[in-house]
């Protein structure tokens, strides 16, 4: 799915090859990472980490462009289950409670056919063997694309837009909140400010990538 080349036997959806040359970040045997600093002084976040780096022409943005536009679900499952496994090898997962994946308005949804966060935080749950809750946040309002926009503009393009519905099922809990790909920060800035805001709970941040300025 990434480069095109046939499969042989044994692979599945991404060839070796891929998998070894994709750019990894390690963030999550590193505290205080470049991805944990960007949300410094923006909300509060018990640790942050990305399996890649998402820049022009990377074999991520590639596989997170077929996931997301192009349906191919087994995308998103079969990369959080790769990760999922690294973050548990790592301690990363330490104390973690329950993963919740970043919504989408159902609007949106319902005109994809699914939530890639969903399909990540699957696959990352079958790693772990941690439960997975998608219907603890809302998104109250269908946003545009944030691909072309900047810092400001994406972050009013997500300010209020999220609520958490169920605020009793995480109180005391430390969340794992899961995305696609952390560009600015924006979209989960306001995802942990809703969840902080709607009780008493922790919360660690996970992308499958992050922006190459995220993490340099």
């Amino acid at each position: 799915m990434a480069c095109s080349a046939h499969l042989v036997r044994g692979e599945r959806i991404i060839c070796t090859g891929c998998l070894l040359t994709i750019a990894r970040t390690d963030f999550h045997s590193r505290r205080g990472n470049t991805l944990e600093q960007a949300f410094w002084g923006r909300c509060l976040i018990e640790r942050a980490a990305a399996f890649s780096i998402y820049n022009r022409g990377s074999r991520i943005k590639t596989l997170i462009h077929e996931l997301k536009y192009k349906g191919r679900k087994e995308i998103g499952t079969m990369l959080g289950d790769l990760y999922g496994g690294i973050l548990s090898d790592s301690g990363f997962m330490e104390g973690i409670d329950m993963i919740v994946p970043v919504p989408l308005h159902p609007a949106r949804q319902r005109e994809r056919g699914y939530n890639q966060s969903d399909c990540i935080a699957s696959g990352i749950s079958a790693a772990a063997q941690l439960p997975v809750r998608d219907d603890i946040i809302k998104r109250l309002v269908k946003g545009g694309s944030q691909t072309q926009h900047g810092r400001y503009a994406r972050w009013e393009n997500v300010k209020g837009l999220f609520i958490v519905s169920k605020p009793e099922a995480i109180t005391g809990m430390h969340l794992l909140l899961v995305d696609d790909v952390v560009t600015t920060g924006s979209t989960m800035e306001a995802c942990v400010n809703a969840l902080h805001e709607a009780g008493d709970v922790k919360v660690s941040i996970v992308a499958l990538a992050a922006a190459q300025k995220l993490t340099l």
